[in-house]
């Protein structure tokens, strides 16, 4: 277990927006950057990180916390395992104190599964230059494609030995378990005989990385003529490796694609290997299998613009349009780049050179939707029923086009195509979105009311889902937002609780003394003084905790909140945390007019929020007493009158003290 010492080293280290920023595209905006969300999928940026606090919060989903969190979330990452990356980023030595033996094998099972693939990748890279049959076989067929040692390296690639388990039996050898070697797919063992032998022999080696650079999994291509085998064979799926969220390429990709604002999507490894050798480094294809949301939404944190790049021939074409209604759903920007019959990305760069890929890509790009449309037009030929049918499914294209104005320029175009008044098309496009919504309205019904299964567990045996600790009342927080002091209250006490302010009081002797106390001793002391509590229960758990940590003698530690398993609590806090409407100092410096922080009027700010709290407690006090009244005998009568009256003047007079010079009625 990592100690103590070691782990603050390493938070006081990170920089959150470096960290965040290698996963997801961010801009600056104010004080905070600004994206699209990697949890969920959104059209419009609502994922704020504060480099200042070190946080991250979504708005549109909720999900919050810290560099930390975000790794785990974000990287399917165990609490060690996050350390452990930002350690090795930031270049700090790691200081371990004795684990339990649960913890131990937790951590050991899935190390072991990176472990051994970043094994495998090493060695069959290994062999592909320092063993005689992979220069033979794997380097000079990479050689034959005009792979260059630089790009071959790169990407890693290797070749697995023809051998029935020359990899198991050299893994094995050096301390890796048949369990972990069989887990990862790299080995396979026969159930009846026990006999083991590797997946991938006589295989070149393409190995599959995460968006940090960690092996996955490989995809291997068979050399020989042999009809039974297959072309191509994939890592089966494990903890460590799913193909379906998955892109190859995308960890070389990434930082091009983020600079581009565009992604080239194709279909092979080789064709992303040799677009990124031709200097079209923002390629990426999806691993084995067609393309998925999931594959979209990681070319989504980087940018919203794709073009798809396939082969000329009938089988691309096909591919090209089974691609196109998920790219529009997820609000993507679509263009489509078709190579001449029987050439694709490779052999283009390969015939021509890297100059005229680049040439040819930028003068043949087409607006998908035109595309398809023309291509299906040609397939309808003057058949009135298949033309009906093309009207149809071009508008059902066009309806999951997001925005207005490219979606009425779709329209204006391919009504021209299909020789169809705009109004038509537009009838139909508007069938077409209605159906969409009545569908997704059905699927959303049918997910509320349907059984939900319990979360998985997480470090600690927490959920991340866990719920706020049980109230005597339960509280629809969607329904029954916080009394906005109360937030206002809490947000003092996490983003400003430790700061102190100067006071003026009257000493026993009659003569005014100043002192100093932290925003936090004043409130907690306060309600303390007055017996109050907070309504909303997120409210007062961070009240309760804050107030705990203070009588402990120490300060108010937001790591507790920001690295808390319970995600309500965790986002509640992140969101009182960041600032989303903050004022550029350019702005100010043209405008000439200042834009006081809350800093700069803390004190009253904190007192302007007291009185409001304890008013609006009053006033709850109130009613409650006027419910009272009915069904009362005239002794209690009198008595809930009089505390009526009392509790009255005391909100009137904390009113006036706030300016409000209406008096509260409360009946």
């Amino acid at each position: 277990m990592i100690d103590q010492e070691t782990i603050q080293r390493i938070m006081d280290s990170a920089r959150i927006v470096d960290v965040i920023g290698q996963f997801v595209s961010l801009k600056k905006r104010g004080a905070n950057h600004i994206g699209c969300c990697p949890f969920h999928n959104e059209k419009t940026p609502s994922f704020y990180v504060s480099d200042a606090k070190g946080i991250f919060k979504c708005f549109g989903c909720g999900e919050a916390g810290d560099v930390v969190k975000f790794l785990m979330k974000h990287e399917h990452y165990t609490y060690p395992e996050a350390l452990r990356w930002l350690a090795e980023k930031y270049h700090i030595e790691i200081h371990e104190e004795e684990m339990s033996d649960e913890q131990r094998e937790r951590q050991n099972e899935r190390d072991g599964l990176f472990h051994v693939s970043e094994f495998a990748q090493k060695y069959f890279a290994d062999l592909l230059y320092n063993d005689e049959m992979g220069r033979a076989i794997g380097l000079s067929y990479f050689h034959q494609r005009g792979l260059s040692d630089e790009i071959i390296k790169r990407f890693g690639l290797g070749y697995c030995l023809e051998d029935w388990s020359n990899f198991t039996d050299h893994a094995l050898h050096n301390g890796y378990s048949e369990a972990v070697l069989e887990k990862t797919g790299l080995t396979i063992v026969k159930e009846d005989t026990g006999k083991k032998y590797d997946r991938f022999r006589g295989r070149v080696m393409f190995p599959i990385y995460s968006i940090s650079g960690r092996v996955l999994g490989f995809s291997g291509r068979i050399l020989s003529s042999e009809k039974q085998a297959a072309k191509y064979v994939n890592s089966p799926d494990s903890d460590i490796y799913n193909k379906s969220r998955i892109l190859y390429g995308l960890y070389q990709a990434r930082q091009a694609i983020a600079k581009a604002d565009k992604c080239y999507l194709v279909e092979g490894n080789v064709d992303v290997i040799s677009m990124h050798q031709s200097g079209v480094e923002n390629t990426v294809a999806s691993c084995g299998t067609s393309l998925t949301i999931e594959q979209i939404r990681l070319i989504k944190r980087y940018t919203q613009n794709v073009t798809v790049l396939y082969d000329g021939d009938k089988a691309g074409i096909k591919a090209a349009l089974r691609a196109i209604d998920l790219l529009f759903a997820e609000g993507m920007h679509v263009r489509v780049t078709l190579f001449p019959d029987g050439e694709d990305p490779d052999s283009y760069a390969q015939k021509y050179g890297s100059t005229a890929l680049q040439d040819f890509l930028s003068t043949h790009e087409d607006n998908f939707v035109l595309y398809k449309t023309r291509v299906l037009l040609d397939s309808v030929k003057d058949d009135p029923i298949r033309r009906a049918g093309l009207l149809t499914e071009t508008a059902r294209t066009i309806a999951l086009v997001t925005d207005l104005m490219e979606r009425q320029e779709y329209i204006r175009q391919c009504s021209y195509l299909l020789k169809v008044s705009e109004d038509v098309l537009t009838h139909e496009v508007s069938k077409a979105i209605n159906l969409n919504r009545e569908k997704a309205y059905t699927a959303k019904s049918e997910s509320t009311i349907s059984t939900v299964e319990p979360s998985s567990p997480v470090e600690g045996g927490a959920t991340e889902n866990a719920a706020p600790e049980p109230v005597s009342e339960p509280v629809n927080q969607a329904l029954q937002p916080p009394i906005e002091s109360e937030r206002h209250l809490v947000q003092l006490l996490i983003n400003h609780g430790d700061a102190m302010i100067r006071q003026t009081f009257k000493a026993e002797d009659g003569t005014e003394q100043e002192s100093e106390y932290s925003v936090a001793q004043i409130i907690i002391s306060d309600l303390r003084n007055d017996q109050l509590s907070f309504t909303d229960p997120l409210c007062q758990r961070i009240y309760e905790q804050c107030s705990l940590m203070l009588d402990m003698g120490g300060h108010i530690d937001l790591q507790r909140f920001l690295s808390s398993d319970d995600k309500q609590l965790r986002s509640f806090v992140a969101g009182l945390m960041v600032d989303t409407y903050s004022v550029s100092d350019s702005w100010m410096k043209l405008k000439q007019i200042h834009v006081p922080k809350i800093e700069e009027n803390l004190k009253q700010d904190l007192t302007d929020t007291l009185y409001t709290f304890k008013r609006l407690r009053l006033m709850q006090m109130v009613r409650s007493l006027n419910d009272q009244l009915r069904g009362a005998d005239e002794t209690r009568q009198l008595q809930l009158l009089t505390e009526i009256k009392y509790y009255s003047d005391l909100a009137r007079t904390l009113g006036q003290a706030l300016g409000q010079v209406i008096s509260p009625r409360f009946n």
